[in-house]
């Protein structure tokens, strides 16, 4: 079986890794992913740049060696995606605490988190594995099972695993799936002089 590549058409070089990154909903449910991977990832997480080195980040993760967990953690995931989720062996809830140890708002929670879920899904990718997050969540849901506190909020859902066939996806997901990438062009993301004056580069 030949896997479906979807290399990114980039104007520039760019590292492989972040070339043949892209996020499938095919996982191999009888594959699972070894724990030395998921300690691996999650240590490419914990080493992702912070402000003042809060470090706000938090993940709680299941994995299929946990039957019940890996259930719960699927029911965390909207309907629709719970099609798709529940065949990737590593499920992970990204958390953001938005204040400091001291107990000061940290206003760069939300983009450090999501500093440390790029080095996580970039070690994934090293690894041979696929990733994808998935904002459309359960937030009160997580929140109660999980006995998130009121100073951490619930960013999106990740999940991990090897790469199947798209055929494995329900009803409308395999289109989806083969569906070419596209991505803005540069000049509509990147200004110089005032926001919305495009870059000369």
């Amino acid at each position: 079986m030949s896997l479906l590549k979807k290399p990114a058409q980039t104007s520039r070089d760019v590292h492989e890794l972040i070339r043949d990154r892209w996020s499938p909903r095919a996982f191999d449910a009888g594959k699972p992913v070894s724990r030395d991977a998921v300690i691996s990832m999650l240590e490419a997480a914990r080493w992702a740049a912070s402000s003042n080195n809060v470090q706000p980040w938090r993940f709680i993760v299941a994995t299929r060696d946990n039957e019940a967990a890996h259930a719960q953690a699927v029911s965390g995931f909207n309907v629709r995606n719970q099609r798709w989720a529940k065949n990737a062996p590593v499920l992970i809830f990204a958390l953001a605490r938005t204040v400091n140890d001291a107990g000061q708002p940290n206003g760069a929670a939300f983009y450090d988190t999501g500093a440390a879920v790029a080095q996580l899904v970039l070690q994934a990718t090293a690894l041979g594995l696929v990733v994808h997050q998935a904002g459309g969540i359960e937030k009160d849901h997580i929140r109660a099972a999980y006995k998130v506190p009121e100073d951490t909020e619930v960013m999106v859902g990740i999940a991990i695993g090897y790469q199947a066939d798209a055929s494995v996806l329900p009803e409308d997901l395999p289109e989806r799936e083969i569906a070419p990438r596209t991505r803005k062009a540069m000049s509509d993301l990147v200004f110089a002089g005032a926001y919305g004056e495009t870059a000369r580069l």
